[in-house]
């Protein structure tokens, strides 16, 4: 074994993407990547090292080829996540993305990377809606016990929403960024196209397929790699 082979062997390489940018490449969600699930086999260490990094979701890769993935927030496993998707495919380039929950077909535009995904594959959110934007800017973080989707038309002809997203895990993450899986349950609520801003300024973008599928959307960047002992 030569020494770049012992370096990679006793280290966690992780990619830290933001997912869901804005036009200008700010925001977004961060989004940890470990290329080599191998580095972490087992559930429990998956679980310990997204609870160390502390975003939102870390998405470990089983299978590179296949898309094999798994998604821990910082407190549990997730079946789905929808900007662990959208990063994980921009990340590596693949066509299909497959976490517990079922096969995720991608596609891209040279600006935004879609996946395609069922709203009853996310978990269950509360959805409430406020009367304006303003409304929903002005909210405070409210105290843990309740995953709650605060929303309101900022253009209801246009399609553009402003939301901001509260996990209520009490696990370190108070407002979560820009919420894929939200999204998906916000537009087959709604049952129409979105253009959603989220957070401090993060744009996610959807669109109702056929066969009950909808189209979830964003940008993606590269903001550093970390490396980590084992």
């Amino acid at each position: 074994m030569n020494t770049s082979d012992r370096y990679r062997a006793t280290t966690t390489d992780i990619d830290v993407l933001r997912v869901f940018c804005a036009g200008d490449g700010r925001y977004g969600n961060a989004l940890g990547v470990v290329r080599d699930g191998r580095a972490r086999p087992d559930e429990a260490s998956r679980q310990a090292l997204a609870k160390e990094l502390g975003f939102s979701e870390t998405v470990f890769v089983d299978d590179p080829e296949r898309g094999d993935v798994d998604i821990y927030t910082p407190g549990t496993r997730l079946p789905f996540a929808g900007h662990p998707l959208v990063g994980a495919a921009w990340l590596l380039d693949l066509e299909v993305v497959r976490p517990p929950a079922g096969e995720v077909w991608v596609t891209g535009d040279g600006e935004f990377t879609w996946i395609g995904a069922r709203a009853e594959w996310a978990p269950a959110r509360t959805l409430r809606q406020y009367g304006s934007a303003a409304e929903v800017d002005a909210l405070d973080v409210p105290a843990p016990g309740e995953w709650v989707y605060a929303w309101a038309w900022a253009d209801e002809a246009a399609g553009r929403v402003r939301a901001r997203a509260f996990p209520g895990r009490g696990d370190g993450v108070d407002e979560d960024e820009a919420t894929g899986a939200a999204a998906l349950l916000l537009t087959a609520a709604l049952g129409r196209a979105l253009n959603i801003t989220q957070g401090r300024g993060s744009q996610i973008l959807t669109a109702p397929g056929p066969d009950g599928v909808i189209e979830l959307g964003g940008r993606v960047r590269l903001e550093r790699t970390l490396v980590l002992p084992l």
